[in-house]
């Protein structure tokens, strides 16, 4: 850590030392971006787990950052409502989206956002395409493609690892989800990051330039229902969409608001795990050296780092009725925020949560992929892609290192990079 790094995470510890508790707002996103969140939610998690911000730029909201809390509302599907949206809804956003794209705005509804029993009736119709038979047929595919993205690689020289490796990889497995044109996978990935930046942040520069790419991406996705539609059933999700008794009558709103989800789902976790792995392993080198003595680590490296990393800080719900959490009474209607990121690190569940350890007693216990119903219909995709690349990258190079600090996204939803300089100094 550099010393501009080192000085910014003092600033910041002080200011959520001394902040009033019921001013602090703990979904600012520069403070994601600079990496200096983590005092904000320690002294969340001490004084208030069940915590209410009343003035912020989403409007009113309370944040849960205790495990126990999280694993409450989360299972509770009944008591807290995804219909009104996943994400903290930026005010500012909702009305410049509004300005620029009146209803196509929003893309209508994913079964993310749909409540029982409309939600499982929509996510049974893709289950088949990330089960663990079609993963299985994906598995040597993907492998393939991670060696020649990896052989690929410059040596000695400095690179984006985001985007010529992470981009590249999910990209790629993305496009076969969704038997998308091969050769313009990396669409996939822009209208993702269009999907979930503001303008000044990401790709997007304006507004109107953001309306136009997700104007061009649902285009390019009513374009392949109409081919599926009229085809004979296959395995993409798309094709499954189509042909699924529950979702090929829905209407283009609800269509959309699903590519919507499966595009940033698919992009999203994946892409930030691979770019957190590399940086975590030279954050924690002894760990790196624990992994490259012992290949066999890298499942449970793979969920550490998924853990480590959140790729997903937060997931967002709406009460239904006056609820009480951790002895806070929640009114119906007042939005509620699970911070993951939050309690990924609670030490009342994880030994030493903080630190990155590839060989924990349990690896796989982490809040990143969510509990019950909205559980990540995604998340054996991800591993295997994780897997894979961790697996092909130990039988190419003896080290990774990351060379600078990475530019991190400006969001206080996806915990990510936007670039990280790595050199490979040679080859195996």
């Amino acid at each position: 850590m550099n010393i501009a790094v080192k000085a910014e995470a003092s600033e910041a510890a002080t200011e959520a030392s001394i902040t009033p508790l019921a001013e602090l707002n703990p979904a600012k996103a520069e403070r994601f971006q600079d990496d200096t969140i983590w005092p904000i939610f320690e002294r969340l998690r001490r004084e208030a787990p069940v915590h209410f911000t009343a003035d912020s730029e989403y409007g009113p909201y309370w944040s849960i950052s205790r495990w126990n809390d999280i694993m409450a509302v989360d299972t509770d599907h009944e008591g807290f409502s995804s219909a009104e949206g996943i994400g903290l809804p930026n005010l500012e956003a909702l009305k410049e989206q509004e300005r620029v794209m009146g209803e196509r705005r929003k893309g209508g509804a994913g079964f993310i956002t749909m409540d029982e029993p409309q939600h499982s009736a929509h996510r049974k119709a893709v289950s088949p395409t990330v089960a663990p038979s079609n993963i299985s047929n994906m598995a040597p595919v993907v492998r393939e493609r991670a060696g020649q993205i990896l052989d690929s690689l410059p040596i000695g020289v400095e690179f984006d690892w985001v985007d010529l490796v992470s981009k590249e990889l999910t990209a790629m497995t993305l496009a076969t989800l969704f038997d998308f044109p091969f050769e313009d996978r990396r669409k996939l990935t822009h209208w993702s990051d269009m999907f979930t930046n503001m303008p000044g942040h990401g790709p997007v520069t304006s507004w109107e330039q953001k309306g136009a790419a997700i104007f061009e991406c649902f285009g390019a996705f009513g374009e392949l229902w109409n081919q599926r539609v009229n085809a004979p059933p296959s395995i993409d999700l798309i094709s499954m969409l189509a042909h699924n008794d529950a979702t090929r009558n829905m209407d283009m709103h609800q269509y959309q608001g699903t590519v919507v989800l499966l595009i940033i789902g698919g992009n999203d976790t994946t892409r930030n795990t691979i770019s957190g792995s590399v940086f975590a392993l030279n954050k924690y080198p002894d760990q790196y050296d624990k992994l490259r003595a012992n290949p066999s680590l890298i499942g449970s490296m793979v969920s550490e780092t998924i853990r480590w990393q959140t790729p997903l800080a937060h997931m967002s719900r709406v009460a239904t009725r006056d609820i009480e959490v951790g002895g806070k009474m929640i009114k119906k209607g007042e939005r509620v925020v699970m911070w993951y990121i939050s309690g990924n690190r609670d030490d009342e569940m994880l030994d030493n949560p903080n630190a990155y350890i590839i060989d924990r007693e349990r690896p796989r216990q982490h809040l990143s992929f969510g509990f019950g119903v909205h559980r990540c219909v995604g998340n054996r995709v991800a591993e295997m892609q994780l897997t894979i690349i961790w697996e092909e990258i130990l039988k190419r190079f003896p080290v990774i290192k990351v060379v600078g600090e990475p530019t991190r996204t400006y969001s206080a939803f996806v915990h990510g990079y936007e670039s990280l300089p790595v050199i490979i100094p040679a080859r195996v």
